[in-house]
């Protein structure tokens, strides 16, 4: 009896969770910090759980590419996609063949990092908008430096992912795509090709635990509209601060599940 309430419990759990994640990405991004734990807390292996995520998540990010389509910068479109589809893969591959143990204490010090970077996205975000000040549209842009730069990003994120929009934007960003508005269309068409270049190649590779990733990508989906429609209602500063408090929480969680297993 107390085995079938505690089941229903993380089912219940991994509902409310995709919900928040999904809201939280629509207003703030960040949601993976919540979805990832409750994948975790139904049993999933630490890299089959982050397999599973992504996959759950990655829907969402299609429908901001179409709607951004408009903003890309065509002359890095080329470099840019061959870096995502490049790096996702590998990302993922490394993931795929990262044991488990090794992944276990790798991840608190990623999830702390993108939750620093998170924390300070609005200085990052400042700074790139000063250089928009001073723009010099007709800057060339080297396609080695763009590799050199993206390519690694794309790694990451293909990897784990958690703050790798950011990573996107500032990279492009010190390479001289000044206007905010070309920075977070390239920075949507970036993530979403890695992360689809991840997501196939943990399905190829039969990495997803199928049953809770569908779970998860219909009310993720559904809390992803949800979030998105009442966006300009809610208090985007209220959600960013449980961004980081949740980031900072599950990075001394996953510190303290990484020191006892050793």
């Amino acid at each position: 009896m107390a085995v079938s309430l505690l089941a229903h419990a993380h089912y219940a759990w991994l509902v409310t969770a995709s919900l928040l994640a999904g809201a939280v990405n629509a207003v703030a991004s960040g949601g993976s910090f919540i979805s990832f734990p409750a994948m975790l807390a139904m049993g999933v292996a630490p890299v089959q759980a982050n397999a599973t995520n992504t996959v759950a998540i990655w829907p969402g990010q299609l429908t901001s590419v179409f709607a951004l389509r408009g903003d890309l910068r065509k002359d890095l479109l080329t470099v840019a996609v061959l870096c995502a589809i490049s790096g996702g893969i590998g990302g993922a591959e490394i993931l795929l063949h990262t044991p488990q143990s090794m992944f276990l204490h790798i991840l608190p010090w990623m999830i702390l990092a993108a939750t620093v970077l998170f924390l300070f996205a609005g200085r990052i975000s400042a700074w790139l908008k000063r250089g928009a000040s001073h723009a010099h549209k007709d800057r060339p842009i080297s396609m080695i430096a763009l590799t050199a730069m993206l390519l690694p990003v794309c790694l990451y994120v293909g990897y784990f992912g958690a703050g790798g929009g950011l990573l996107i934007m500032a990279a492009l960003g010190v390479l001289g795509v000044e206007a905010m508005h070309e920075l977070n269309s390239m920075k949507v068409l970036v993530a979403c090709i890695a992360n689809l270049s991840a997501v196939v190649t943990f399905v190829v590779s039969n990495s997803v635990a199928w049953h809770y990733c569908l779970i998860a990508m219909v009310f993720a989906g559904l809390g992803g509209y949800v979030g998105a429609h009442y966006a300009r209602r809610l208090p985007a500063a209220a959600m960013r601060a449980m961004v980081i408090a949740v980031g900072f929480a599950v990075s001394g969680w996953f510190f303290w599940v990484a020191h006892t297993r050793t």
